[in-house]
């Protein structure tokens, strides 16, 4: 199948009514194999054309009939949520829960007593207003066009200037890009206090204290808490932290500066970040010959996604910044989106992504529709251990003479990622327990914790990062709120891949692929240890992780 041949029904608050009305019925009629069966089909269908209206509107933000179908996906999707909730519902309360279960999944039956507590018709127009003020988000950063070196560009296309060896270069890039955000502070402010209140107003609508704990439910966590998370920030700030900071001082040193800025931070080596060595065409077709020397499956798998359009790589103005993997579970493929810039960042988030896809496509036989995907703490290990578990095949595509280069600076980005991974998550919890802050208050919350977990950042002349406005660009942060830390502990598990890599890489990546055909039939900690990874939350788990890469950078 190829992208173009990919389709899908626009529901209908009719159509949708219908199609659970039978459901319904099935299960007055005792028949609940049917019920399930026919429910997961439901489930697929809705999920493809919400998934294909989004990447639709993501690939060209000005499009005004792409615009109009997302806006109606984002008024729809809380009456799928209200179906499927109802459902679930009765679902859990049935006679039979063994049968149930045997049916569905006893994980399943677990996530779903977690849905239901997030929903109730009494938000759903709360739902579409958090839809629309995320998009006005998406959008708002899109619009951006920044003149630089003569030319405009967006803000994934500021990216090679970022990591210039001109140090005036890099600072220009800098200046430019927290203009657009100090010109749009009123809207990305007000943005963020809506969504903050409105969160706020619907988790205690839902009985819940604040916004944290339905947050929580919403990211489908049920084997650790808050507090859990709490630790496991402290283990990153004490660890990792003075690790880095040595770092950015030798690199201080190294180059003579008398202080280092933050716009010397995104060039790691002295001779300049590693590139890729040839334009998108050229990776595409490098890519194929490392997946063809990792795994089989991989290859395959890359070859597809290639040859058949589930790719789109490029950089164009209105194209909404980042990347991402989505997924068309009717198809039972999935579909990568990135903004290659000509930086090494355009390896890093194509592996990345990668690792997303292939899980999914590895477990897209998975019984249960809640399998598809795991929750995102598990899905970012099958991402992040892809980019390590590239290393011994990355000469492809930067060149052999380049290749240890990269190593040594994704793997020190890897480590320098952790306390900014941290520093976000630590931020949204406190401003959901403090719903009423003002916006200044909001920046000066940033700022404090950026003091505490990123020492050595100095924003020199910039004033509008400097009084705590980087928040603004993180777009977890609007869109999807707690997600962020699920990055850190994942890079956690990523890391013990990579040890594991360093003594049999053949075994490393054969536990790998079973793991990503795991799908998401387990939660995130019987996941990582049926892979025989250590918990981020045991004791020691990190300071052993990052030990191993200290050794190996010399640090």
């Amino acid at each position: 199948m190829k992208f173009s041949d990919i389709e899908a029904a626009t529901p209908t608050r009719e159509s949708l009514a219908a199609t659970y009305a039978a459901l319904n019925a099935r299960l007055d009629e005792g028949d609940l194999a049917t019920a399930i069966s026919e429910w997961e089909a439901a489930r697929r269908a809705a999920e493809q054309w919400s998934a294909l209206t989004h990447l639709r509107f993501e690939q060209d933000t000005q499009d005004e009939a792409r615009k109009a179908a997302q806006d109606y996906r984002d008024e729809i999707a809380p009456v799928i949520t209200s179906h499927e909730t109802a459902f679930k519902t009765r679902l859990l309360a049935h006679p039979d829960r063994g049968l149930v279960e045997k049916l569905a999944g006893a994980h399943a039956l677990r996530l779903w007593e977690t849905d239901i507590t997030t929903f109730s018709p009494a938000i759903e127009a709360d739902l579409q207003a958090e839809a629309k003020l995320q998009a006005r988000y998406v959008a708002l950063l899109a619009s951006a066009k920044i003149e630089i070196d003569g030319k405009t560009t967006n803000l994934s296309g500021l990216a090679p200037y970022q990591q210039s060896l001109s140090r005036e270069m890099r600072h220009k890039a800098e200046t430019a890009r927290w203009r657009f955000f100090a010109e749009n502070a009123a809207a990305f402010d007000e943005i963020y206090d809506e969504l903050v209140k409105l969160r706020t107003r619907m988790a205690q609508k839902l009985g819940f204290s604040s916004f944290t704990e339905l947050g929580y439910r919403r990211m489908r966590r049920v084997d650790y808490t808050a507090a859990d998370v709490a630790t496991y920030r402290d283990q990153v700030r004490q660890h990792v932290t003075p690790l880095v900071a040595r770092f950015f001082e030798s690199r201080r040193a190294q180059e003579g500066w008398d202080r280092l800025f933050a716009w010397d931070e995104p060039l790691m080596d002295p001779q300049g970040n590693v590139e890729p060595a040839g334009d998108e065409s050229f990776l595409r077709t490098q890519a194929q010959a490392m997946f063809d020397a990792m795994n089989p499956d991989l290859a395959a798998f890359y070859r597809l996604m290639n040859e058949n359009g589930f790719l789109d790589l490029d950089n164009r103005p209105a194209k909404a910044p980042g990347g991402f993997c989505t997924s068309f579970p009717v198809a039972g493929l999935p579909f990568i989106f990135a903004n290659f810039n000509g930086t090494h960042h355009d390896i890093d988030v194509f592996t990345h992504e990668m690792g997303h896809a292939f899980q999914n496509y590895r477990s897209r036989t998975q019984p249960s529709f809640d399998y598809l995907w795991p929750t995102y703490e598990s899905a970012e290990i099958h991402s992040m251990s892809l980019e390590h578990l590239a290393y011994p095949y990355i000469g492809l595509m930067v060149g052999e003479e380049n290749a240890a280069r990269y190593r040594r600076m994704h793997l020190i980005q890897s480590i320098a990622f952790l306390p900014y991974g941290v520093c976000v998550d630590h931020f949204q919890h406190e401003i959901y327990a403090n719903p009423q802050a003002t916006p200044a208050e909001r920046h000066a919350m940033w700022k404090r914790l950026e003091a505490l977990y990123l020492p050595w950042r100095d924003w020199g002349d910039l004033a509008y990062p400097a009084q705590g406005g980087r928040w603004q660009a993180q777009g977890h942060i609007f869109g999807s709120p707690f997600y962020y830390i699920d990055y850190t502990l994942a890079e956690c598990c990523a890391l013990q891949f990579w040890v594991k890599a360093r003594a049999d890489y053949a075994a490393a990546l054969q536990d790998y692929v079973t793991l990503c055909g795991r799908g998401g039939s387990e939660p995130f900690l019987g996941l990582a240890a049926s892979a025989g990874l250590t918990s981020p939350f045991q004791p020691g788990a990190l300071e052993e992780a990052v030990r191993a890469a200290q050794m190996v950078l010399d640090l």
